[in-house]
């Protein structure tokens, strides 16, 4: 009777992700919507007279720097915003829309040096990298040497918000983001 049930579950669970996957496809193509600022800046290129186009513009940039100053509206450029998502690489955030870039610009994976290993209470490692993001491995696969300070480590995606790192090329191990 369990593994009736289990099948079930499964094969409802299966469903569900094909019910929602369009609707989320559908979502993506979707450009985020620009600050109002911004779109009152760009109406003022339709205006035929000189006069008027230039005192829209005037207007519009001043809207927009008082915005800035109050904090209202950030700016960004692409590679800020590219080491923005590496820096958050191994956090499950929401689509922010947009906001730091479209999908195209992922962080499916990362190299960098581990700056301190421990082991925590279930003997599993525990890892801060010279960034100071902190890893902790989550499955029990035995690395055949222990990872230490200096060592390059490659952390890549894996599923269900876990990832998969490995030491200088070796075994992967399952991890998740601490901080």
């Amino acid at each position: 009777m369990s593994q009736l049930s289990s099948r079930i579950v499964a094969a409802v669970a299966v469903m569900g992700c094909l019910i929602v996957t369009p609707a989320s496809a559908k979502d993506k193509d979707k450009a985020p919507p620009r600050p109002a600022q911004i779109e009152q800046l760009y109406a003022c290129r339709d205006i035929a007279d000189p006069a008027q186009r230039l005192a829209c513009f005037d207007r519009e940039v001043g809207s927009l720097a008082s915005a800035d100053e109050a904090r209202e509206i950030v700016f960004t450029d692409r590679e800020t915003a590219k080491k923005t998502r590496r820096g958050l690489f191994g956090f499950n955030f929401p689509k922010l829309g947009g906001i730091f870039g479209g999908d195209e610009d992922e962080v499916r994976e990362i190299d960098t040096v581990i700056k301190s290993v421990s082991m925590n209470q279930s003997g599993k490692y525990v890892m801060t990298m010279e960034d100071g993001a902190v890893w902790s491995q989550i499955d029990t696969t035995v690395l055949p040497r222990q990872p230490k300070p200096g060592q390059k480590i490659h952390i890549k995606t894996a599923t269900m918000g876990s990832y998969f790192a490995s030491v200088e090329g070796g075994r992967s191990i399952r991890m998740k983001r601490d901080r």
